[in-house]
């Protein structure tokens, strides 16, 4: 397995980020009898820098039982394919579990906290909003990434926030912490993102409702990636 130091690397900006990369967030509920399948061809598809499992019950969590087998089928397959595995909202089972980070919103627990549990060496994203003050915050205590949304309209989660477009540029311009845009991104509206400078891409039902499959939507997502790239003669955002 691919340790969780190299992953961090990654995903904090210590390594020069060139070229956009695709977050893949999991559906809010997975069957583990297809799901590990369908994320390995998504996954051999093309760039796909972490998967953050994210799976919830009606409004809330979903069961520990529940996430603890998923993880236990998941975090092979990812670490095969070099994939981080991020879990959303419990920095305690992601450490217990020995996930490579945890994903911390507004309302969960705070970034010192969930630092403080993973340790050093995991990735700890937090979520911003459209909060340029948030973003600020979490960079300067040492958050790996900063997430802005939603920038469009979403039907995983209700969206408190919408985020501008200008949001992503200004990030870019002034901070090294990497910024992930999430929120209802799909192949055809993801383009104003990437130009803009977001560092990572958080796609759910982009990839998994796409009309030809999640492989085709990580292809397709990576084409644009590199079309832009290319545009911007491989400098990226630094």
């Amino acid at each position: 397995a691919a340790d969780a130091g190299h992953h961090r690397e990654d995903l904090s900006g210590e390594g020069l980020t060139i070229r956009t990369r695709l977050y893949l967030v999991t559906p809010p509920e997975i069957d583990l009898a297809a799901f590990p399948d369908q994320l390995s061809r998504a996954l051999e598809a093309g760039d796909v820098a972490c998967l953050q499992l994210r799976l919830k019950t009606g409004d809330g969590p979903a069961d520990e039982t529940v996430i603890r087998k998923a993880v236990e089928r998941l975090r092979p397959i990812c670490h095969n394919h070099d994939v981080a595995l991020i879990l959303n909202d419990d920095p305690v089972l992601a450490a217990e579990l020995d996930c490579d980070g945890v994903h911390v919103g507004q309302e969960d627990t705070p970034y010192a906290e969930a630092r403080r549990i993973v340790g050093p060496d995991a990735i700890v994203g937090v979520t911003c909003h459209n909060s340029r003050h948030l973003a600020m915050s979490a960079a300067e205590q040492g958050a790996d990434y900063v997430a802005f949304g939603a920038f469009f309209p979403t039907h995983t989660k209700q969206a408190r926030t919408q985020a501008d477009i200008e949001l992503l540029s200004w990030w870019a311009e002034l901070m090294e912490v990497p910024v992930v845009a999430i929120g209802g991104i799909t192949v055809e509206n993801c383009r104003p993102l990437v130009e803009a400078g977001a560092d990572f891409l958080a796609v759910v039902g982009g990839v998994w409702n796409h009309k030809d499959g999640p492989a085709a939507a990580v292809a397709a997502f990576n084409r644009i990636f590199d079309e832009v790239e290319a545009a911007k003669g491989g400098k990226g955002r630094k």
